[in-house]
C-alpha cells in the first residue's frame, strides 16, 4: 500500500465496508469478483486494509480497529491502546494541554493524548505514515484537537507545547535496535529534547538497562494483561530517580523503596510470580516485603511464602512438590496423579517447557503448574497449581 488517498474515497470507504470481513480463504473469490466493477489496485488495497484493520484489533479494539488506517509497520510498533490511554492519563494529570508528539507513526499515542483533551502536534517524516496519522485522526473524529505534520521532528520547534512526547523507531533493516544510540532519533537527542521541555516522555524498550537511564528521569515500566509493553522516562514529574511498576489494567503501581534484595529462604507452603514489569524494574524486593516473603535463589526473581496474601504484582501457586531437576521422576510423578494439562513455568533453567512437555507425555483429567528453576543454586522442580485468594 504505497497511496492511501484512493482508499478515502467514496469508492474506497464503501470497498472497504464490503470487504471488512472477508477471511483470506475467501480472498482470491471476492477479489475476483469485485475487480470487474473496481480498478484491480483499489480492490487489493482494500482487502489488504481489511487485513491489517483485523491484526489491529488486539491493540485499538473492533471499534477504532474497523475505522483507522494502518501500515504493516504502523501495526506491528504502534502502542497498544490502554498503555496510550495510561500515558496520556498521566499528562493530564499533570495539567499539560498541549503535547508535540514526535516519531508520531500512525497516530496512536496521538489518539489517546486527544481523547484526554490534549492538543496534539503529531510529527512523523515518513509521507504515508504521515498521511495515515492524518486520516486516523479525521476517521475518530479528532482532526481538530491533532495537527499532523511530514516532517524531521528533529527540525521542530517544541518551545510553544506544554510537553513533549518523543517514541524513536527502534527497529532497522536487521530487525529490533538494543542500542539507544541507535534508536532514530538517537536516545541522547530525545533526552535532550526532554530536558528543555517542561514535561516530557520518551518510550524506550523494556529492556534499557537501569545505568542508562538519566538521573534527572523517572523510570516506569508498563505491563498490559501481564505482558511487558514499554518503559517511559517521564521528566518534569517531580520524583526524578524515582522507579515504577504499572500494570495494566488497573492500573496498579508499585513505587521503588530503595529496599535491599530480600533474603533467601527455603521454599514455603506459596510461589509467587511477579509480573515482568515488576522484574523488569526491579522492585521484586518491594513485593516479597509485602508478602513476608523471601527468594528461593539470590539470582531468581520467585518469592516464597507460607502465607497467601493478595497482590496485584504477583501470580500465586499453592506448591505442593519439590524435587531436584529429574525428568523421569516428574513424569512418574505427573502419571500417578493423573495430570494431563500441564503448564511449564522456567526462570534460570536451560530446558525449553516444549521440550519438557514432549518428554513427560501428561496424561489424565487433572492439571498442574512446573516450575524448572533453581533453589539455592540447586536445579529443581517445584510442582504446585494456582494459588485461590483467601476469603
Amino acid at each position: 500500500m504505497n497511496d492511501l488517498a484512493p482508499l478515502l474515497t467514496p469508492e474506497g470507504r464503501a470497498l472497504l465496508d464490503e470487504v471488512r470481513d472477508v477471511e483470506p480463504a475467501q480472498e482470491l473469490a471476492v477479489a475476483t469478483r469485485l475487480r470487474r466493477a473496481h480498478p484491480a489496485p483499489l480492490v487489493s488495497a482494500a482487502l489488504a486494509q481489511a487485513r491489517l484493520r483485523q491484526r489491529a484489533v488486539a491493540k485499538f479494539g473492533a471499534e477504532d480497529a474497523g475505522r483507522m488506517y494502518f501500515t504493516p509497520h504502523g501495526v506491528e510498533q504502534s502502542t497498544r491502546a490502554s498503555v496510550a490511554a495510561h500515558r496520556a492519563r498521566r499528562f493530564a494529570e499533570l495539567g499539560v494541554g498541549s503535547v508535540a508528539d514526535l516519531c508520531c507513526g500512525i497516530g496512536g499515542d496521538a489518539i489517546a493524548l486527544a481523547r484526554a483533551g490534549i492538543r496534539v502536534l503529531a510529527v512523523d517524516r515518513d509521507p504515508l505514515t504521515a498521511a495515515v496519522a492524518r486520516a486516523n485522526a479525521a476517521a475518530l473524529g479528532l482532526a481538530e484537537l491533532i495537527d499532523v505534520r511530514e516532517a524531521d521532528v528533529t527540525d521542530i520547534d517544541v518551545t510553544p507545547y506544554d510537553a513533549v512526547f518523543v517514541d524513536p523507531a527502534r527497529r532497522g533493516g536487521r530487525g529490533r535496535i538494543f542500542d539507544p544510540e541507535s534508536y532514530s532519533p538517537p536516545l541522547s537527542w530525545a533526552v535532550a529534547t526532554a530536558l528543555g521541555a517542561p514535561r516530557a516522555a520518551l518510550k524506550v524498550a523494556p529492556g534499557i538497562p537501569h545505568e542508562a537511564v538519566p538521573e534527572a528521569a523517572e523510570a516506569e515500566w508498563i505491563s498490559d494483561g501481564g505482558e511487558v509493553k514499554e518503559a517511559v522516562l517521564w521528566f518534569g514529574t517531580g520524583t526524578p530517580g524515582a522507579v515504577r511498576a504499572t500494570l495494566l489494567p488497573g492500573p496498579y503501581g508499585l513505587l521503588s523503596r530503595g529496599l535491599p534484595d530480600p533474603a533467601v529462604r527455603p521454599v514455603g507452603r506459596y510461589l509467587y510470580e511477579p509480573d515482568g514489569a515488576v522484574v523488569r524494574a526491579h522492585l521484586v524486593a518491594e513485593v516479597a516485603d509485602a508478602l513476608g516473603g523471601g527468594l528461593i535463589d539470590p539470582t531468581i526473581a520467585y518469592v516464597t511464602a507460607d502465607a497467601l496474601r493478595p497482590t496485584p504484582f504477583a501470580t500465586a501457586y499453592e506448591i505442593t512438590d519439590r524435587l531436584p531437576f529429574n525428568v523421569k521422576k516428574l513424569k512418574a510423578l505427573l502419571r500417578e496423579r493423573g495430570v494431563g494439562i500441564l503448564t511449564v513455568k522456567k526462570r534460570g533453567s536451560a530446558v525449553e517447557p516444549e521440550e519438557l512437555r514432549r518428554k513427560v507425555k501428561p496424561q489424565g483429567p487433572r492439571s498442574a503448574t512446573v516450575f524448572l528453576t533453581r533453589v539455592a543454586g540447586a536445579p529443581s522442580m517445584l510442582i504446585g497449581h494456582p494459588a485461590r485468594p483467601p476469603v
